[in-house]
């Protein structure tokens, strides 16, 4: 019998009854270390107190009015966006799978407005993650996420994540842009190089595509910059964010240049929900505290004390981990027993981390970490590690 909760989560038997700073707290009486984030999306922790004040202030204001009217908190958020960014417009969204869509519409807007309509192919990496939409999990390609939900919609052109030749040879006359995440996440914690990050701008000037970029997952300060293309000092014409953005609240966007967003007229996309007062005022609560001087100073500098103290494990422990991979405060471990059985160990001893694609476990803590919280992640991986090995 199915239950009522369609089943399409293999999910812990845990629950919380509430969460302060990067602690959870479950329904069990027990406090875990949470190193999961809700998946990248609680930048700023549980209960950040200028979080609750900004929404609990706004909920006592309006909720929702409908995008047929001004947003006050849209038009300021939007604006420090394309301040603190290389975009000059944002549309918001409820999750980050609209913000993509939202991109990959704009892509193909875009050609047709400039009257090169028949260039509405985009090229995307193996080993993306786009969402789960049916044009998502087309973009993103991979037997898990596609099998059983054929016909795929057509558009997307998949290429071997980092190879330049391949992308170049897949380019043809119904390209329209190429679609990258700065670092894969769901495919297994895979940064891609500065380098090639270039190259891409390079090629899709060259080519006369758009060139557009997925920081669903790198965004908002995850990498120890407000987006992970900054490290590599280049710029999109097109980027899609959502997850930390809203510290736990469903909110995304998608950002794009001037030039890129040219046939987003009215009426050329739209929705109901998105960008309502209670999640502009999250939204801008989340970007005050990441704009404050030297916050994201920090993350980068704990996430590097993270980074050092994680990779002696593969040498220390080679039956369980296999390598250490990642960029700032998204990082991975291979292991080499299934990671999930790995990840149940972690949670048992009071860490929670996240699965991912190439036997991955994620660690996605809260941007707001400190050197004592990483201190005790790293005690209890290498406590579970030595246990799993005294008892092999």
């Amino acid at each position: 019998m199915i239950s009522a909760v369609m089943p399409t989560y293999a999910r812990a038997d845990l629950a919380f009854e509430r969460g302060e700073g990067v602690w959870l707290y479950g329904t069990n009486g027990r406090r875990y270390l949470d190193f999961g984030a809700g998946i990248a999306v609680n930048s700023l922790g549980h209960g950040h107190p200028h979080l609750v004040e900004a929404l609990t202030q706004q909920a006592q204001r309006i909720w929702h009015c409908s995008n047929l009217y001004r947003v006050p908190g849209q038009e300021r958020f939007a604006q420090r966006l394309v301040d603190a960014t290389f975009a000059d417009t944002a549309f918001f969204t409820n999750s980050g799978v609209e913000a993509w869509e939202c991109g990959a519409k704009l892509v193909r807007k875009y050609q047709s407005a400039t009257g090169q309509p028949e260039r509405w192919r985009i090229i995307t990496a193996t080993g993306a993650f786009h969402g789960r939409t049916l044009s998502g999990i087309s973009a993103s390609g991979g037997e898990k996420l596609t099998k059983g939900f054929g016909p795929l919609v057509d558009g997307f052109d998949h290429v071997a994540w980092g190879n330049l030749n391949e992308l170049r040879a897949a380019i043809t006359p119904e390209t329209a842009a190429i679609c990258v995440e700065p670092v894969q996440g769901e495919g297994g914690i895979r940064p891609a190089t500065l380098d090639y990050l270039r190259a891409l701008r390079e090629i899709a000037d060259e080519f006369g595509l758009l060139l557009y970029f997925d920081e669903i997952q790198t965004g908002f300060g995850r990498t120890g910059k407000l987006f992970a293309h900054e490290w590599a000092g280049v710029a999109p014409d097109v980027m899609c964010i959502a997850k930390g953005i809203g510290s736990g609240f469903p909110l995304g966007a998608c950002l794009a240049t001037e030039a890129a967003a040219v046939g987003m007229t009215a009426g050329s996309h739209g929705s109901t929900y998105a960008g309502n007062p209670l999640a502009m005022a999250v939204g801008n609560a989340v970007l005050d505290v990441l704009l404050e001087p030297g916050f994201l100073d920090q993350v980068d500098r704990v996430a590097r004390r993270l980074w050092h103290k994680l990779v002696p494990l593969p040498e220390r422990y080679p039956t369980l981990i296999a390598e250490v991979r990642g960029a700032g405060l998204m990082l991975g471990l291979r292991a080499v027993p299934p990671n999930t059985d790995v990840i149940a160990a972690f949670r048992e001893a009071g860490l929670l981390t996240v699965p991912a694609a190439d036997n991955v476990i994620r660690l996605l803590p809260p941007l707001t970490i400190t050197d004592a919280h990483v201190d005790e992640a790293v005690a209890i991986i290498d406590r579970v590690c030595a246990d799993q090995v005294a008892h092999a």
